[in-house]
């Protein structure tokens, strides 16, 4: 089977590259031909784990395809895939611009049946409105199927969670359509993976449903951690017992301060859109957005509840991604937090492994360090704010001696308090 991906950014590269390991041919399509050229080269424009690996073995194999013509990767392909960005706009909708474009160009190339499929986080009601934007721009009139097929990709897990899922969701009415899909994922069906075959609308929604399910619960055991603040209690001993609960579950009960990246802002918001779309009050998702804000706000007076006045002082801060194992700077924590610290005074000296040169683009007069003891050498204080693995079993006695006092902001609870504070350490944890 040939397809063919239309975008080549975060979904679309990781779609096309699991794809072609599948031994389906991918051609992947992009309007940047600076960053298809790269691609060609093996130059991977993103950080993903295993990613450039996957690529490059792909390409020598010849199932991967990288390319600016489009008419010539939607004649050959039977399925085409959107995952073109859709960013939101100032009011909070997603700004739609790209996928139309995309999805005008790919009806005027379209010279037989196709299955058109969306992997782009898009409104809901947009695979009706693709069915009949494509008919009325078709220039050879020929049948095709229209599918929404959300992805549930990790930042930083991406490859495995497309080769072994949770799920597969196929939104679609057109049952030629649906027998395709499932043949394009065959090799999942292996693993048994479970599929969700449902409608459009039903699809489209789960997307957003799920990032603003998760969201919520990030956002709920962050509260729960700012109570414990305030009681003297350990969060983590809450979020293990309520987390045994199967109805409640373990995972995304770490606090923190605050969500980010691309997908969790940007799709509770349009959630709420979605809301007021259709008339339906979005009260628990508007407060999450809400107290998910609020949450990056108060870590910066547990920072200078620890330091004291912050002007003049030198703080080291280590990760500056939204997450590990990631470049991603998309409304990440710590714009928010260094921006704050800024402001009062204080002068940033900041390591992370992968994001510095991301973080540029949207930090100012921030020191970068070479490694994390040069952020941490000289300085006030220590504020840890993305908790990469390298940074879970630092020398404490070397950054004891480091840094010119002994108090750590842990804004992800990577260490333990007992433990800091037998070393002689002034520790603060979130919800400790």
């Amino acid at each position: 089977m040939h397809i063919a991906i239309i975008g080549t950014g975060y979904v679309g590269l990781v779609t096309g590259a699991c794809f072609a390991e599948f031994g389906v041919e991918v051609t992947c399509v992009d309007v940047d031909e600076e960053k298809i050229e790269k691609l060609k080269k093996g130059i991977i424009p993103i950080y993903e784990p295993g990613l450039d690996v996957l690529v490059e073995k792909n390409q020598k194999s010849g199932r991967l395809h990288f390319t600016t013509d489009l008419k010539s990767a939607v004649e050959q392909a039977l399925v085409i895939f959107f995952a073109v960005g859709t960013p939101p706009k100032e009011d909070g909708t997603p700004d739609m611009s790209y996928y139309e474009k995309a999805a005008k160009d790919v009806a005027e190339a379209m010279n037989g049946y196709k299955v058109l499929v969306t992997k782009s986080t898009v409104p809901v009601g947009t695979g009706r409105w693709l069915r009949e934007f494509v008919t009325k721009h078709q220039k050879v009139k020929t049948k095709f199927g229209v599918v929404s097929n959300p992805e549930f990709l990790r930042e930083g897990a991406a490859i495995n969670d497309f080769m072994r899922p949770d799920r597969v969701v196929i939104g679609s009415s057109d049952p030629e359509a649906i027998a395709i899909m499932k043949d394009l994922y065959r090799p999942l069906y292996l693993i048994e993976t479970p599929f969700v075959i449902t409608s459009l609308e039903a699809a489209e929604l789960i997307k957003y449903a799920a990032n603003a399910f998760l969201a919520t619960k990030i956002t709920f055991i962050n509260e729960v951690a700012n109570l414990c603040d305030a009681i003297g209690c350990d969060v983590h001993d809450v979020a293990k017992g309520i987390g045994m609960d199967n109805r409640i579950g373990r995972k995304f009960l770490h606090p923190g301060p605050g969500f980010g990246g691309s997908c969790f802002p940007k799709d509770t918001l349009a959630f709420t859109k979605v809301g007021d779309l259709y008339g339906v009050e979005t009260l628990i998702v508007d407060a999450v957005i809400k107290a998910n804000q609020r949450q990056r706000e108060l870590m910066i007076p547990k920072i200078e509840k620890l330091v004291g006045d912050l002007k003049g002082k030198t703080i080291a801060v280590l990760g500056l991604s939204f997450k590990p194992e990631t470049d991603d700077m998309r409304e990440a924590p710590s714009i928010y937090i260094i921006n704050e610290l800024q402001k009062r005074g204080a002068k940033i000296k900041a390591f992370d492994p992968v994001a510095m040169e991301e973080a540029k683009k949207h930090l100012s007069c921030v020191t970068y360090a070479k490694d994390e003891y040069d952020a941490i050498k000289d300085a006030d204080a220590l504020v840890i704010i993305t908790e990469w693995n390298q940074f879970r079993a630092l020398d404490m006695q070397k950054v004891k001696s480091l840094l010119r006092a002994p108090k750590i902001v842990d804004l992800r609870n990577i260490y333990e308090p007992a433990d800091m504070k037998a070393m002689g350490f002034e520790y603060v944890g979130v919800g400790r």
